[in-house]
């Protein structure tokens, strides 16, 4: 049944104030009024489906719009933080100074420099229990401050700190200061656990991992299905692909059983489109909006991830772990073929080694390459899943010049992307 203009002009409102929160779990003001205003207007609705199909909590107030996501797993190593897009991703250090950050904004005045806020991320960091881990700051040093500095920016980023005067490269040179708003409120969104980490008892990592996401065990078949129905559907919206072989027994039963009504209501709410297989399901965006990820892509890098995908769709049999050896060999050949289009450095030695890492980095977080398990006597070597048969060539077709030529379906795309390298 059709919707008449306006209720489908209210459908698609609400459609675009999901995405957005999908795409950016926080929204604040000041850098977000008009998807604020929007989020606002909906926010009735908002909740009622998050908290029905994903059991994630949507907050809205005067500064900001949180969505209170949690994790469908804790296995899943390709969501790392990033002071802003093509920069590196956060490493431990970075992750410890943020928290660090956190607490020291915690007790900050409404404005603080970054200096202060420097000061007492050292004074924090002097803490027995911390030193004795290994972790020792100093700020002395560029890198170090270069670490607290993409801390600051992320912060700005997310709306946790406004700058008022200065700027962060002064201060990474020491020839100068930053002055910063701190907003409270958004402060205080920040955390998204079930528990405060002081509550948690166990000492070892993935321990207090476990137990900072448990969530309250269902006690009844119908509260059952609905946590089953949440998890999965948390997956469909937060991860490229879900592969039956990776659910749990009982996952993978509901999925089954329940896909079209499941996947029915993602589409109808945030306007995805499903991608069915034999092995899984994919939760495809036809915006290319919803994702931190994409594939193909220009500039050298995306094009050695492209033609990676290629060869591992093409010669890597189901299942077969393939050797980095054996892709570093491909990678190296193929600079050689592009040097021209690539970036300068690339056929280099050692060249190889890094452009191999940073195309796998981008297929494990597209879900299209597993690491194969290693061992002693085993080299390090990669699995291909099976989604990344979307990136095999066809078998070239001779057409006869007078006819006009197919549309190019996901395999035209990625022949023609072959030959889209640049310098950057």
């Amino acid at each position: 049944m059709e919707l008449d203009p306006l209720a489908a002009e209210s459908r698609a409102a609400r459609r675009r104030a999901l995405r957005a929160l999908l795409a950016r779990p926080l929204r604040t003001a000041g850098t977000d009024d008009e998807v604020l205003r929007l989020i606002r207007r909906h926010a009735p609705e908002l909740r009622e489906w998050l908290a029905a199909e994903t059991g994630w909590r949507l907050v809205v107030d005067a500064e900001s719009a949180r969505l209170f996501k949690t994790v469908a797993t804790t296995a899943e190593a390709t969501y790392p933080a990033r002071d802003g897009k093509g920069k590196a991703p956060f490493g431990r250090r970075r992750y410890v100074l943020l928290c660090l950050a956190l607490s020291v904004l915690e007790a900050a005045d409404a404005q603080v420099t970054l200096g202060r806020l420097a000061e007492g991320v050292l004074v924090a960091a002097s803490d027995p229990e911390l030193t004795a881990t290994g972790l020792a700051f100093t700020l002395g040093r560029r890198d170090e401050r270069s670490d607290l500095v993409a801390v600051v920016r992320l912060l700005l980023s997310l709306g946790l700190l406004e700058r008022v005067a200065g700027d962060e490269d002064a201060y990474l040179s020491q020839a100068g200061d930053a002055l910063y708003d701190v907003h409270r409120r958004v402060l205080a969104s920040i955390l998204t656990g079930a528990r405060g980490a002081s509550t948690i008892d166990a000492t070892e990592f993935e321990g207090r991992l476990a137990e900072l996401t448990a969530e309250p065990v269902p006690d009844t078949d119908d509260l059952r299905n609905r946590a089953l129905r949440q998890r999965l559907t948390r997956r469909l919206l937060d991860e490229p692909v879900v592969y039956y072989d990776e659910l749990a027994d009982d996952e993978r039963a509901y999925l089954v059983g329940q896909r079209h009504a499941i996947t029915r209501r993602v589409e109808e709410a945030t306007g995805l489109a499903t991608e069915m297989r034999a092995e899984g399901i994919a939760m495809v965006d036809p915006d290319d909006e919803l994702t931190d990820v994409r594939m193909p892509e220009q500039r050298t890098d995306g094009h050695v991830a492209l033609l990676v995908a290629e060869y591992l769709a093409e010669r890597a049999s189901a299942g077969q772990p393939v050797p980095l050896a054996r892709l570093r060999t491909y990678v190296r050949q193929q600079a050689v073929e592009h040097a021209s289009y690539w970036r300068r450095g690339v056929t280099e030695p050692g060249a190889d080694a890094e452009l191999l890492a940073t195309a796998l980095d981008k297929l494990r977080a597209l879900r299209l390459v597993a690491d194969a398990p290693s061992g002693p006597d085993e080299p390090a070597a990669v699995v291909a899943r099976p989604a990344i048969a979307r990136y095999a060539l066809d078998a070239p077709t001779i057409r006869d010049r007078q006819t006009d030529s197919a549309p190019a379906g996901a395999n035209g795309r990625a022949r023609s992307a072959k030959n889209k390298g640049d310098r950057r």
